[in-house]
């Protein structure tokens, strides 16, 4: 329980000394959205890696050289724990926003740090507004900032991958951008296994070869989700 106290320590510090600089951050987005970008990527980066300290993550990094360099991409990956989001986020190597359920906007603070690094919010049960969220997040792409999707829709009991929702595919398509599938292992033993302890475990964390969307017919579209489950499948095997 010690890990969890400091943890819920750090976070009410964390917290209160973000509001000012999230007010900041309102002002510099008004003059030059790049650098609110950036500059909040690099405030929650670091909060982040004081949470993974803390919580004792053994971090592996495999295939780091498939994130492409000189584009936004949406990356896919598995989900089994809270840590998914908190691991991989610090390994983003430009803006990034997750596709997170609608119901997270609810809760203060986070949310609105979300809002800052450029998460977007989907709901599940309306179709309208999940393709609004999709289109979003296709223009967020080809503004050159990157999205993590989680596609099975929830996180995973067993730790065995679910069927993805194929909606989430279209975010790369109409954007034309490459999908990178990602295999995380290991985040679920440090909390989810022994709940409400915290435990030091190893979490590797696997990004795989790009996936290209441009210049498919319509047939390869329809495969494009089901390669990309085999492919994630095969990173955390």
């Amino acid at each position: 329980m010690i890990r969890l106290i400091i943890l819920a320590i750090m976070l009410v510090i964390y917290f209160i000394i973000s509001l000012p600089i999230q007010l900041a951050e309102l002002i510099i987005e008004k003059f030059n959205m790049d650098l609110r970008n950036r500059s909040s990527l690099f405030f929650v980066n670091l909060g982040l890696k004081c949470t993974c300290l803390i919580s004792g993550v053994k971090l592996e990094v495999r295939g780091y050289d498939n994130i492409p360099k000189d584009r936004a991409v949406l990356f896919v990956g598995n989900h089994t724990s809270l840590y998914d989001i908190i691991v991989t986020y610090p390994l983003m190597k430009r803006p990034t926003g997750y596709i997170a359920k609608k119901e997270i906007r609810k809760i203060p603070f986070l949310s609105w740090w979300m809002y800052f690094v450029n998460c977007l919010f989907l709901d599940r049960k309306n179709a309208r507004e999940g393709l609004k969220t999709v289109l979003k997040a296709a223009d967020m792409l080809q503004n050159g900032i990157s999205v993590f999707l989680f596609p099975e829709g929830t996180r995973s009991k067993d730790g065995k991958l679910m069927k993805f929702k194929e909606g989430g595919f279209k975010i790369a398509t109409k954007a034309k951008a490459p999908i990178v599938p990602v295999g995380i292992q290991g985040t679920s033993d440090l909390f989810e296994r022994q709940f409400p302890r915290i435990k030091s475990a190893k979490v590797v964390v696997t990004f795989g070869p790009p996936i290209d969307t441009e210049n498919l017919d319509r047939t390869q579209l329809k495969e494009i989700p089901q390669k990309v489950h085999d492919a994630v499948a095969s990173l955390i095997q």
